[in-house]
């Protein structure tokens, strides 16, 4: 049976590096996709995967049921659009980045989601925002106390430590995902 992994955390957390390791990890060994979003933000010097949308095209693709999960956050628009359910469908594990903020209604219109929690310390974390060179030292510092915030409510889900090595958590995260192998 297919499976969508939610996987959640706070800015600089390492979702995208640890979800691209994977990624390139698995390289089609075992049915497992990891979705795209759509997002509100011009590509640039990040290691997400997504697809930019001006926020007009967002909005008309949002109206008209293009997305399968959407929400607004910190001034742009993000989605993960309705091709997850045939990847479930066709019995692929379906792995999407999410928020955390988001997350109920996820779990409301996927109830057998299973949530991934990245974490790593606000040490870690301040100190990859600051590499990152899009927030300012105020910014970084709202971000890190607004994590610990929503952080306290996600006592039902996988946690993933990633303050160590990328390899380290990474390959956690493959044995998470690949946990139930599929055939096809």
């Amino acid at each position: 049976m297919s499976k969508l992994f939610y996987v959640i955390g706070a800015s600089g957390a390492g979702k995208d590096t640890l979800m691209n390791y994977a990624r390139v990890k698995i390289n089609g060994q075992v049915p497992v996709v990891f979705a795209h979003r759509y997002i509100t933000r011009e590509p640039g010097n990040s290691n997400e995967n997504h697809v930019y949308l001006s926020p007009q095209e967002f909005k008309l693709r949002a109206r008209t049921g293009c997305f399968a999960l959407h929400w607004e956050s910190h001034d742009k628009y993000y989605g993960i659009g309705t091709e997850i359910d045939g990847w479930l469908d066709k019995g692929f594990n379906v792995v999407v980045n999410g928020s955390r903020q988001y997350l109920p209604s996820a779990q409301q219109l996927y109830p057998e989601v299973t949530v991934i929690l990245i974490e790593a310390s606000p040490e870690v974390i301040s100190g990859r925002l600051a590499g990152r060179g899009r927030e300012g030292a105020d910014e970084i510092a709202k971000r890190i106390k607004r994590s610990d915030e929503i952080n306290c409510d996600l006592a039902d889900c996988i946690h993933l430590q990633n303050d160590g090595s990328v390899e380290e958590a990474g390959d956690e995260l493959v044995n998470i995902i690949t946990q139930s192998k599929l055939e096809l």
